[in-house]
């Protein structure tokens, strides 16, 4: 079936290969489809490798907020600038799996801990390893994010148990460099390897609405999707203001049809890739996240704080989810 713009449309059989030579002009044509047929061929592909009925529902913790010294130019937690962010030590293993099981008791199934480093010394991956132990013995997944990490290190949370890695690319790599400079793009694709070598699943993607063109936010789908394996999960965070940081002065809330469009393009390119709507939910209508939905989000993170930005309150995403018929941790 051919649409009107010319894009060949797909029906989600299973004739269609998962893919890892996306070329730009092809996330421009399918996510300029006209919205119907876009929003079709995302459903389609979805319901071939998901239940379309069903969110993952996953919990995030900061385990060592603050100080970190990237300068990433849209993060509270870095220690260029004066965020009013008060930084915090590594949390100790008896609190975090407290806060795990809290979590746990509210719904989610995955915990996600978080440390603002550039990259963990050894010993504090010591401590991190025993939380990875701890959280898993509660029966629940577990995801870190750290920074960057050696092969060796890779290896130690592997051997740990860990479930998930995410280290994010946050933008294409035309943008990467306007709103970070301590860091490479390349170093982030380098901890990617290391974590894919040593049989961690991957949870890679990004922010938008940092000042970005459409054309940037499809160029870091079209890096995701054509990396060796598509990440596992890839969260799509909607940026929100941050007191202090550069990227307020470019920043610009997407149109809400826009990211639905994001959603719907991200989920045809990587179909069998869990896409998580991350943060910015909590200034997002009932109805958009409905669009998010039916265009092929999956999962959500659930919790009052992400970090260090707000979240919808847990009995708003359980209505959400119940009005429409949406099994989910939460239910």
């Amino acid at each position: 079936m051919v649409a009107a713009t010319g894009v060949e449309l797909n029906d989600g059989g299973n004739s269609a290969p998962v893919r890892h030579d996306w070329q730009r002009a092809e996330a421009e044509a399918l996510y300029g489809l006209r919205f119907a047929d876009l929003m079709l061929q995302a459903q389609s592909v979805h319901r071939k490798n998901f239940d379309p009925n069903h969110v993952e529902t996953a919990s995030l913790l900061s385990i060592k907020t603050g100080g970190c010294p990237e300068d990433c130019g849209y993060c509270s937690q870095s220690a260029h600038y004066d965020t009013g962010l008060k930084a915090t030590r590594l949390m100790d293993r008896a609190e975090v799996v407290a806060t795990a099981q809290c979590a746990k008791d509210a719904g989610a199934t995955r915990l996600c801990m978080a440390a603002a480093w550039r990259s963990p010394k050894d010993r504090d991956l010591d401590q991190v390893c025993d939380m990875i132990s701890a959280v898993k013995d509660l029966g629940m997944e577990t995801c870190v994010t750290l920074g960057m990490l050696t092969s060796k290190q890779a290896t130690r949370l592997s051997e740990a148990g860990l479930d998930f890695y995410n280290h994010n690319v946050d933008t294409s790599p035309e943008f990467y460099d306007k709103i970070i400079t301590t860091r490479a793009l390349q170093d982030r694709i380098d901890t990617l390897a290391h974590v894919r070598d040593a049989g961690i699943k991957v949870c890679c993607g990004g922010i938008v609405g940092m000042g970005e063109c459409v054309e940037d936010r499809l160029g870091m789908l079209v890096l995701l999707a054509n990396l060796p394996s598509h990440p596992e999960s890839v969260p799509i965070n909607l940026w929100n203001e941050v007191k202090g940081v550069p990227v307020n002065d470019t920043a610009e809330r997407p149109d809400p049809i826009a990211l639905v469009r994001l959603v719907a393009t991200a989920r045809i390119m990587m179909p069998k890739s869990v896409v998580r709507l991350s943060a910015g939910r909590k200034y997002m209508t009932d109805e958009q996240q409905t669009l998010c939905i039916l265009a092929g989000a999956n999962s959500i993170f659930i919790g009052d704080v992400l970090l260090t930005t707000k979240n919808p309150r847990r009995d708003r995403d359980a209505n959400l989810l119940d009005r429409l018929g949406v099994t989910s941790g939460l239910a």
